[in-house]
């Protein structure tokens, strides 16, 4: 017991560390001579941009960045298609930790700790953003887990999660520990998936149209337990077991008496104990060779209370033809380079021309992640 708490308070100050300090790379050092690509593939600069966070692409080409620790929102725009950022404009300022971004008809929404922002007919005013307007103020105020990804699913409504404001915690609060779902206006905020500790990135499956998830395991049950996890969530009312059961299959010594591990939906694949699953997307592209497409990438932020670092990569689930996942695997490795904090990969998108983006909030820096078939 006594090494856990060790190993908590020396992980918590290593977070906070992480979280208040400066980017201190250029890009001169950035690590990607570092980065380790399966064969044909290849990674480049897209732009340096302090705190990079979650990415939303425009039908016009627009990148959109939220951020975390700088309060800032980002449109970053390629004029002349040479997959380098010509121009960063500040959208807003100031801004509780807003860290979810998304489009719809034209406005950008921007998701802070408690509310839901709205820009109006955000691209034709990036040199001079208009007045947001809040769109719903009826988030809880807490930070820890506060910090939201947000985007708009298949059914025209805004998916937003509301992270539990603790490690492990039970509250009677029915909005912690969710994803939430509310009509663009802000009317109609229901509940969509319950016993979700915190998740900071999800997608839509292609064909199917399923909401599939990542999901933060608790701390301060050993390095090895729980897993992460990716879930998938086919319709609304799902429990996926916070506090009382993680990953399935391992109940929560405080809060899993309460009720069995059998009355939670399982996750549909453990991910690596720790590794901070961020971002996730279906690899929706043409670039890629067939075998990535309509696959899982996932971005893992990287273990903050692990005695052994792990995560620091993107990783890929593949899945059969009868949408199972039948393997975990590295795909983007090298930013934990011999016990040493490269970068930290948050979120990730699929660019118009196939290409994979990948946001960096330690290193200050959006990635291209491309393809190009092996000469023989």
């Amino acid at each position: 017991m006594l090494h856990q708490i060790k190993l908590w308070i020396l992980g918590l100050i290593s977070w906070l560390g992480i979280l208040l300090a400066p980017s201190t790379h250029s890009q001169e050092t950035l690590p990607l001579n570092k980065i380790q690509l399966p064969p044909g593939f290849s990674i480049g600069l897209f732009a340096n941009l302090e705190g990079a966070r979650s990415l939303a692409l425009s039908p016009q080409g627009t990148i959109f960045v939220g951020t975390r620790r700088t309060g800032k929102v980002y449109a970053l725009v390629d004029k002349d298609r040479d997959h380098r950022v010509d121009k960063i404009y500040t959208l807003a300022q100031g801004l509780n930790t807003p860290n979810g971004v998304a489009l719809k008809d034209g406005a950008l929404y921007v998701a802070e700790i408690n509310r839901v922002l709205r820009f109006d007919d955000i691209e034709k005013n990036l040199d001079n953003p208009p007045k947001p307007v809040i769109i719903t103020d009826r988030f809880p105020s807490d930070w820890l887990h506060g910090w939201k990804f947000i985007r708009f699913g298949p059914d025209g409504r805004l998916y937003v999660p509301v992270g539990a404001p603790c490690n492990i915690c039970e509250r009677n609060d029915e909005r912690y520990a969710t994803i939430m779902r509310m009509k663009p206006d802000g009317s109609e905020l229901e509940v969509f998936a319950r016993g979700i500790r915190n998740s900071v990135g999800f997608d839509w499956q292609p064909g199917t149209g399923d909401l599939w998830f990542t999901n933060n395991g608790r701390d301060n049950l050993g390095d090895d337990i729980p897993p992460d996890t990716l879930n998938r969530a086919p319709r609304k009312g799902l429990h996926f077991g916070f506090p009382y059961c993680h990953a399935g299959d391992i109940p929560d010594p405080e809060f899993g008496k309460r009720r069995s591990c059998s009355d939670f939906t399982p996750p549909t694949q453990k991910l690596g104990p720790h590794v901070a699953a961020l971002g996730m997307r279906f690899y929706t592209g043409k670039q890629f060779p067939a075998d990535y497409h309509n696959q899982i990438f996932i971005a893992e932020h990287g273990s903050w209370n692990r005695s052994t670092p792990i995560g620091y990569r993107i990783t890929l689930v593949r899945l059969d033809r009868n949408n199972r996942p039948v393997k975990y695997e590295p795909f983007a490795t090298g930013w934990l380079n011999k016990g040493e904090i490269l970068g930290r990969p948050v979120d990730l998108l699929v660019a118009p021309d196939g290409a994979l983006l990948v946001s960096d909030d330690e290193a200050g820096a959006i990635y291209r992640i491309s393809y190009q078939k092996p000469a023989k």
